[in-house]
């Protein structure tokens, strides 16, 4: 039977029994004898068999899977978000079905369709930087199976797990402030999901409360990748009134900013001083360590995968509209640490 999956019907044509003595065999059935329990298992083992769980699962309803959608997985912070759900969900007897969007609307739309026909269980997402609006979970929300944002959204989203961005964008702000910048620049993304939107207000609102003027010509719109933090280092370089300080959105384009920086003389942080965000690997490697914003990414997993089990489950206390803000908190380093 070479290139052919074997089935129960297999076992029991060459045993000349019936389908359900053979699939009872198979579930350790009490009223299967012993013998003939013997002779369906040694005959699987012999050919292969492998038991179908989809399908029974497909009979039940149920597949013990849940779909995860992220913006792309190559990302300490992802890794991390990851782990923590997947721990999680392998601790209440489910497996996860990942997909990355890589930052475009339309693989994220397709990656809807595809964990919708692979009949997830419930949906996690993490949006990416073209998502505008969240109508193409209507797939899921429509037949009610539950979706779980985190990290990023579209504002639309009844189950949320979350930071307070606008909280920590302000404290990274206010940090730099306090160590005496006057002119404060901004590595963001050009994107509508909340997380940079917050943290762009939270960084305008602490300039303003400090009586500091917020100008749209310091904020530079990256793709927030290491590549794109020596780009902005360019600029700076070009500018007559440089910054004498810098609060980038994720950890990686910070750190490329700052090795550019560096290798064109510039100190830091006596001539401009940095913060970033998410509290990566690499904001420790690089020298001097980069201050930033702790983000709980394991947490946010298991949060967010706790979220979606106890919906499936209908645990008590779950409410429709609902959303989990996890603590952040500013770690200080070498980075920002000027007179």
């Amino acid at each position: 039977m070479s290139g052919k999956e074997v089935t129960i019907t297999d076992l029991a044509e060459k045993l000349g029994i019936s389908y359900a003595t053979v699939s009872r065999s198979l579930a350790d059935h009490p009223r299967i004898s012993q013998k003939t329990k013997e002779r369906v298992t040694e005959l699987a083992a012999e050919l292969g068999y492998r038991p179908n769980h989809y399908a029974r699962n497909l009979r039940d309803k149920k597949t013990s899977t849940l779909g995860v959608i992220v913006p792309r997985l190559d990302s300490v912070f992802m890794s991390a978000v990851i782990a923590g759900m997947e721990d999680t969900a392998q601790a209440n007897g489910y497996n996860l079905l990942i997909s990355q969007s890589s930052e475009q609307f339309e693989i994220e739309q397709q990656s809807v369709k595809t964990m919708y026909n692979s009949r997830v269980d419930g949906l996690m997402v993490s949006v990416g930087y073209q998502t505008t609006n969240g109508d193409h979970f209507a797939l899921f929300t429509k037949k009610g199976v539950p979706v779980v944002f985190f990290d990023r959204c579209t504002g639309d989203e009844e189950h949320a797990v979350i930071i307070d961005n606008e909280r920590a964008g302000y404290e990274a702000t206010q940090h730099l402030i306090g160590r005496n910048c006057k002119k404060i620049l901004h590595i963001t993304a050009d994107s509508q999901v909340n997380v940079y939107k917050d943290r762009l207000s939270g960084f305008r609102e602490a300039l303003l409360d400090n009586g500091l003027s917020y100008h749209p010509e310091h904020i530079l719109y990256t793709d927030l990748s290491y590549e794109s933090g020596v780009k902005a280092a360019q600029k700076i370089l070009e500018m007559s009134d440089r910054p004498d300080g810098v609060f980038a959105a994720n950890d990686s384009c910070a750190v490329g900013c700052m090795i550019a920086l560096k290798g064109a003389g510039i100190k830091i942080p006596s001539d401009i001083a940095f913060v970033g965000f998410n509290n990566d690997l690499i904001a420790r490697v690089i020298e001097p360590q980069l201050s930033t914003i702790n983000y709980p990414a394991y947490a946010m997993g298991a949060a967010s995968a706790q979220e979606l089990i106890n919906r499936l489950n209908q645990t008590e206390g779950v409410k429709k509209h609902k959303r989990v803000v996890l603590q952040s908190g500013l770690i200080v380093r070498g980075s920002s640490e000027r007179m």
